[in-house]
């Protein structure tokens, strides 16, 4: 392989999702996404240290808070600064299978006006999900005109 180039079927941006428990997160992405697992690697204690998983053709990443790294783990409040947006085929399944593998619905299920269907979860360790699947396909115009609709239903604050 030549320097600069990406690895062979490597993701162009690929998600780390920094968790205090990495096993139990590599477990509910299997369970709830159907996710992959491609490898696992043991820290220094025998603890999961980083695995790589695919969610459909795309990579995540799992790690270990590590003392050396920056990173952490998220408060599970529901809050994040980072939301991980998943395409699924059959999102009302896969919100039923995340709450079943312990996920909390932040946003429950609806369609939205740019053809989605999408809920916001937070996953048991923390991290927020938004899983959507297309229902419609929708013009730029129809867009619009929806949006301009929902931003007049919606109350001022």
């Amino acid at each position: 392989m030549a320097a600069g180039r990406l690895p062979q079927n490597t993701s162009v941006i690929i998600p780390r999702l920094v968790c205090r428990e990495p096993a139990a997160e590599i477990d509910f992405c299997a369970q709830a996404f159907e996710a992959v697992e491609l490898n696992r690697r043991p820290g220094p204690d025998g603890s999961v240290a980083h695995a790589l998983l695919t969610i459909g053709p795309d990579m995540v990443m799992i790690e270990g808070e590590w003392p050396t790294l920056p990173s952490r783990a998220p408060t599970p409040d529901g809050t994040s600064p980072v939301v991980i947006f998943l395409y699924v085929p059959d999102v009302d399944r896969v919100v039923e299978r995340a709450v079943t593998c312990g996920a909390r619905v932040l946003v429950p299920l609806q369609n939205q006006f740019w053809g989605d269907r999408i809920a916001w979860l937070l996953d048991p360790a923390g991290h927020v999900w938004t899983v959507a699947q297309r229902i419609e396909e929708t013009t730029a115009q129809q867009r619009s005109e929806r949006w301009e609709k929902t931003r007049i239903a919606r109350p001022t604050e």
